[in-house]
């Protein structure tokens, strides 16, 4: 395959969700698999939808996920590439070049139909069992007719004429052949009465002319794809290569939508998903090796990527895996990788190392094994960074035994005088006193683990407490001893 050029073209009337993001990373992957061009285009012909916030929010979630974009807009405004802009609404001088051209060969003509001529077209054939499309009724004005109109004030609409007889066949890359008879179809609107062009139109004007090889999409524009090729064919030109995505489903059966959870990328972010392993679930969202691999590094997902892979039937999001694979991803990142990633949600909720505190390296290295998100780890390490707090089951199952207070009291002295405060040496010094004493490890160990951390689980004990240090565990144990001689806990 020679110049591959693929794109992906969110329009800007809200967050960029998750079938979005698998659409634009599919096209991603093929321009990067076959040394392509990834476009980045942003179709804001809404008018009363669009927003700048919009386009910044779908910027930041692409960038997020790291589907660099060759071509394409640089902030909500502006764009560079050799076919900029790539923004429809800075294109409308050059849709009206071809709009002109289509209104010179007779291949569109104005629709002086308000909304309220169309419902009741919709009504009407609703009523006899017809297809509710347009009826063609503005097809054939005279000159007459349209000077009349025009003279009123009436607006109009330019629609396309689409054939009335045989068949438009879609050759889709993933659902082979699909025939769609004209007959059902219907004169298609290209430009609204604001002058705005509408997508079907736009999409074909600005995919031929940044020569864009492939269009990958979602199957919901399977059924816009027969129009769009009566317009290749008028304005003579070649179409691109199509392939419809399946469509994404929740758990349950029903498409995928925010009553399933979070929907929206920047929402899995503040989540604390990896952007790695959000890419990774993406993938497998109607596409699969044929040896069913689940996870795959950078290049290992670009490698593997075909367009031969992806699936007809609807693929089923389940969140329970993702956060599975989010956690593989998290096992696998370096600590260094680990800390800065958790940063944000370390700042949010107020761990900030203070001098002599443990590093936030050592603190999260104790459970890297167990994090699933990151925004378990603030929850799970926060007690290295403040004031002792205990929990309830604390208190009640691993200090009301009376002899809590001597254990405390008698292991903050031997631990003080402990040559090495090291993992091993604490444990070989804290079993040496159980031991000595008469004691089960669980009554030894529960309420040192308590007395420290206050908390009756965590990371490994005594690596806990090297973490910790020799003061503040010593402070700690004294403190919680005298707590409980005084009957505050």
């Amino acid at each position: 395959m020679n110049k591959i050029r693929t794109r992906f073209a969110p329009s800007p009337t809200g967050f960029l969700h998750i079938g979005g993001a698998r659409t634009a990373l599919f096209n991603w992957l093929f321009a990067r698999k076959h040394q392509g061009t990834f476009v980045l285009r942003i179709e804001d012909t809404d008018e009363v939808r669009s927003t700048e916030d919009s386009v910044q929010a779908i910027l930041d979630s692409i960038r997020w996920l790291g589907l660099n974009w060759d071509e394409g807009p640089k902030d909500s405004r502006l764009s560079d590439g050799p076919y900029k802009p790539y923004f429809q609404m800075q294109r409308l001088d050059i849709y009206k070049k071809f709009l002109d051209q289509l209104m010179r060969d007779g291949k569109a003509y104005r629709c002086y139909c308000s909304k309220e001529d169309l419902d009741e077209m919709r009504r009407l054939a609703t009523l006899e069992k017809r297809p509710p499309r347009y009826d063609g009724r503005c097809r054939n004005l005279s000159e007459k007719q349209k000077e009349d109109y025009d003279a009123s004030g009436k607006k109009y609409s330019i629609r396309f004429k689409m054939p009335d007889s045989g068949t438009t066949v879609v050759d889709d890359l993933i659902r082979d052949k699909v025939s769609f008879e004209n007959n059902l179809l219907q004169d298609f609107v290209i430009i609204k009465t604001s002058g705005v062009p509408t997508y079907n139109f736009a999409c074909v004007i600005d995919d031929h002319l940044m020569e864009i090889s492939h269009v990958i999409r979602g199957d919901e524009h399977l059924s816009n794809t027969p129009s769009q090729l009566k317009l290749y064919e008028a304005l003579g030109w070649t179409p691109p290569a199509f392939a419809h995505l399946s469509m994404i489903l929740g758990p349950d059966g029903a498409k995928l939508s925010k009553r399933h959870g979070a929907t929206s990328v920047l929402e899995y972010k503040n989540e604390g998903f990896i952007p790695g392993a959000l890419r990774n679930y993406l993938a497998l969202l109607g596409w699969a090796t044929k040896n069913s691999q689940d996870l795959f590094s950078y290049d290992e997902l670009i490698s593997s990527f075909d367009i031969e892979g992806c699936q007809k039937n609807p693929a089923t999001f389940d969140n329970v895996k993702l956060t599975w694979m989010n956690g593989e991803y998290i096992r696998k990142m370096p600590i260094t990788e680990l800390v800065k990633a958790a940063e944000p949600f370390l700042e949010q909720s107020g761990i900030k190392p203070a001098s002599g505190s443990p590093s936030l390296e050592s603190a999260i290295s104790l459970e890297h094994q167990k994090y699933k998100k990151l925004t378990e780890i603030p929850g799970l390490i926060n007690f290295f960074y403040k004031p002792l707090e205990l929990t309830s089951q604390a208190r009640e199952k691993s200090l009301s035994n009376p002899e809590a207070p001597g254990i405390l009291e008698d292991l903050s002295v031997r631990l003080e005088k402990l040559p090495e405060f090291k993992e091993k040496a604490i444990e070989g010094a804290v079993r040496q006193y159980a031991q000595e004493k008469g004691f089960k490890a669980g009554q030894v160990f529960h309420p040192l683990r308590a007395a420290v951390s206050g908390r009756t689980d965590g990371p490994t004990l005594f690596l806990m407490l090297e973490v910790f240090g020799r003061d503040e565990v010593v402070q700690r144990l004294k403190e919680s001893c005298r707590l409980l001689t005084a009957g505050k806990i």
